[in-house]
């Protein structure tokens, strides 16, 4: 009878110390993932473009097939190596998120220089020649995935950063609820973002009241204006994000020259206010620099990318480039 006893009280220390462990791992997952918030919001901004021109019927097929190919990313691509990474090689972290960083910067300037002067899309011209919807489907998911996989190694490579556990395999944990919950987040945003004007026109012509038609109708004329400001915010998050990495990488690497100026500035704005606002204003102030920064080193990149990176990539894939 004691030998029970002393097995349940065993068993019990080792509930106590698991159920600890899951509080541990939410915690540093929560803390993770807050330090993703820019590329998470890109993330949800970039995907519904991938949607359009799709029968109502196929979007929450795609966007499920999408969510598939963004947990494989993350999980079985990007997981082990970012763990082989921060226990074998971590100089090497910095480089890769300041790597990514600068895609974001070089995204984002692009998204901007193409709205200033419009110009034809590749991409979009290869999807108007594709005739039969299921290959055009497969296209886009494709697409979608590609794109996402670049935003999951910068999500997966900030979150390893900003975890601290003990042992490996709490970090590995934390790492996979982080990558599971942003994907979820995602994606479910997606699904509701994409699907709402079809509940707004469905209220418009079936809700049983004038106020419920009158919801429905205001969700259709307001589900484009959505995705136009999702659009931006997507955009300005790219800049921020991809600006703020490169800033906080060259401090790490020794040249803090200009994270020091932009962290003054910022603390001199912030003062520059009330004391209820100090803290709001430091910290949009350092955003908007670093945006700024980030577009300018993403306008930069955008003649390296378009005449040199990508020329070389295709001569790499046996196509030709493209001018």
């Amino acid at each position: 009878m004691s030998g029970l006893l002393a097995l349940l009280d065993d068993v019990a220390g080792i509930a106590k110390v698991a159920a600890a462990s899951v509080d541990d791992v939410a915690a540093a997952a929560g803390k993770a993932g807050a330090k993703t918030a820019g590329v998470i919001i890109d993330d949800a901004a970039v995907t519904p473009k991938y949607l359009q021109g799709f029968a109502p019927a196929r979007e929450l097929p795609v966007i499920w097939r999408i969510t598939r190919g963004s947990l494989f990313n993350k999980l079985i691509l990007l997981m082990p190596v970012a763990m082989l990474l921060a226990n074998f090689a971590p100089w090497a972290i910095t480089p890769l998120l300041m790597l990514g960083g600068g895609y974001l910067c070089f995204e984002g300037a692009e998204k901007i220089f193409h709205v200033l002067f419009p110009h034809g899309s590749h991409v979009i011209e290869e999807d108007m020649s594709i005739k039969d919807p299921g290959h055009l489907e497969e296209q886009k998911i494709k697409g979608a995935i590609k794109t996402d996989f670049i935003l999951s190694a910068e999500i997966m490579t900030i979150a390893l950063a900003a975890i601290e556990a003990p042992t490996v395999w709490m970090q590995a944990a934390t790492l996979a609820v982080v990558a599971i919950g942003v994907t979820l987040a995602v994606y479910g945003s997606v699904a509701l973002i994409v699907k709402m004007d079809d509940v707004g026109l469905f209220l418009a012509k079936h809700a049983p009241t004038p106020i419920g038609r009158g919801l429905g109708r205001g969700l259709v004329r307001f589900m484009p204006v959505l995705l136009k400001i999702l659009s931006v915010v997507g955009t300005a998050a790219m800049l921020w994000v991809g600006g703020s990495i490169i800033v906080h990488g060259l401090e790490v690497l020794g040249f803090g020259w200009l994270g020091h100026h932009i962290h003054d500035l910022a603390y001199a704005a912030g003062h520059a206010v009330s004391e209820d606002w100090m803290g709001v204003t430091e910290w949009v102030a350092k955003a908007g620099m670093d945006g700024v920064f980030g577009l300018a080193l993403g306008l930069a990149l955008i003649p390296v990318v378009t005449k040199v990176i990508g020329p070389v990539m295709g001569m790499f894939k046996g196509e030709k480039a493209s001018h």
